[in-house]
């Protein structure tokens, strides 16, 4: 029987009402990126105030998504979602009418608080509406779907930019969200995750733990990594992350159940996912400029000049994801990774002496497969390997995951193309920020080595689900 047949009415509605609105938040994670040009001339922003575009949005949404999936768990998935949506679009329309960065930045903020409880609970609605045989299948469109929107931001940023102004990447949001929260309350049922209470005292460490962490990456290259602000931001957050645990083992109904990480699966594509994003946001925010200022591009042309990257999605992604529910997600995570590897290095390496357009495109290709291969199977890992009804949190723990990894790959990258020269050495900045990409990428193939074979996944979400009634209990 075709996967087509084999898919009802409703969860057609399901999954592509939530890749619609997990689309939209993807897509301004890095849609920016094209129109950082325009930006920086028309607000007169600094390479800094350029990365916290970025990362404002990021660190939002990173620190808020385990706690959106609780409320959404217990307040209802589809209502949370609805509201998430509702509060994307009031944010982006303040980011359109942005007069400067600060009020720029800002917007984005709240654009990431709505993100935040769009993503992890359009996988608990998922979760809900595909039983474990399909999941795989639904989590492979709507990863892909997903990256697609991540890779093809600069290609719609460009093109919006050029053919009316940057403000409007912001705009088109309205009337998409306005569209999809009718059709959401319509069309799609509601659900929700094991009743619990709120777990106030786990939310509040992990956003400290969180929002520490990101401050001191963020802020190290610019205040000092040895400052008190970075330092004093490591410790807070290093403090939050070492109590967090032993207030869920303390607590009678934890937000985030120890139990979990006792699946290796889980854990390692938590990882995995994590170096992913980390390597695939600072190839974007780099290859996005580099294609404006190396070959004098346009925002428009410069998106269209990456779409051998981009592209692959299309067809790669789908595949992954029927190949997950048939070999695993290992195989899949660990060479999907180590081709995005080879496509950084030989884009770094290409990119120090004359480079031509042309020369570009296999190694954008090699890089777009890869990551196309690994990024709906490092999802599945995760996700997967928990019972089902715990899937509304593990969706939040693996977006959280995804997106301190682009928060702190866009740190880093941008610490490491600074110390090269910055703009005034552009191609020497680049050329090294390009390599870090393909050190992350490494080092998430490694971690994808932990993920276990489906047999022994299964096994550990059994051997979860007892120790999770109890806590819940």
């Amino acid at each position: 029987m075709s996967g087509k047949q084999r898919t009802t009415g409703e969860q057609r509605w399901v999954l592509g009402l939530t890749s619609a609105g997990a689309v939209m938040v993807a897509l301004d994670a890095l849609v920016v990126a094209a129109a950082l040009t325009s930006i920086r001339r028309d607000l007169g922003a600094s390479i800094e105030q350029l990365e916290w575009t970025v990362n404002a949005y990021s660190i939002t949404f990173a620190m808020l998504l385990v706690t959106a999936a609780v409320i959404g768990d217990r307040w209802g998935r589809r209502r949370t979602f609805a509201a998430g949506v509702a509060l994307f679009c009031a944010a982006s329309i303040a980011c359109a009418l942005a007069p400067s960065m600060p009020v720029l930045i800002a917007a984005r903020a709240i654009q990431g608080v709505g993100a935040a409880a769009v993503m992890p609970v359009a996988m608990g609605l998922l979760g809900a509406a595909f039983p474990p045989e399909r999941r795989g299948w639904a989590i492979g469109v709507f990863s892909g779907l997903t990256g697609l929107a991540v890779l093809g931001g600069p290609v719609v940023g460009g093109a919006v930019t050029e053919g009316l102004a940057w403000q409007w990447i912001f705009w088109i949001n309205v009337p998409v969200g306005a569209l999809a929260i009718v059709l959401v309350l319509r069309f799609i049922p509601e659900s929700s995750g094991s009743a619990r209470r709120f777990d106030l005292g786990g939310a509040t460490l992990i956003t400290v733990a969180v929002l520490g962490i990101i401050w001191g990456t963020v802020r190290g290259a610019v205040a000092g990594w040895g400052s008190p602000e970075v330092i004093g931001s490591y410790v807070l957050g290093g403090l939050a992350l070492v109590g967090f645990p032993a207030w869920e083992r303390r607590v009678r109904q934890p937000m985030v159940p120890p139990t979990f990480f006792r699946s290796r699966s889980f854990t390692a594509g938590n990882a995995a996912g994590f170096f992913l994003t980390a390597a695939l946001y600072g190839a974007v925010f780099f290859n996005a400029q580099f294609m404006q200022l190396t070959f004098g591009s346009g925002p428009l042309k410069a998106g269209l000049q990456l779409l051998p990257w981009t592209a692959t999605l299309f067809v790669v992604a789908p595949v992954a994801g029927r190949l997950v529910d048939r070999i695993g997600e290992r195989p899949l995570v660990v060479i999907g990774l180590a081709l995005q590897a080879v496509g950084m290095f030989w884009i770094s390496v290409g990119s120090r002496g004359a480079v031509s357009y042309p020369e570009l495109v296999v190694p954008l290709m090699v890089a777009g497969c890869g990551v196309s291969m690994a990024m709906p199977a490092t999802q599945s890992a995760s996700v997967g390997a928990l019972p089902r009804d715990a899937v509304g949190i593990a969706s939040g723990i693996y977006s959280m995951m995804r997106q301190l990894g682009g928060v702190v790959g866009v740190a880093v990258l941008a610490a490491v193309f600074a110390a090269a020269g910055g703009y005034a050495s552009f191609a020497t900045g680049f050329a090294r920020a390009l390599a870090g990409c393909g050190v992350l990428s490494l080092l998430g193939a490694l971690a994808g080595l932990g993920i276990t074979d489906r047999r022994s996944s299964r096994l550990g979400a059994a051997a979860v689900r007892p120790a999770l009634v109890q806590e819940q209990a």
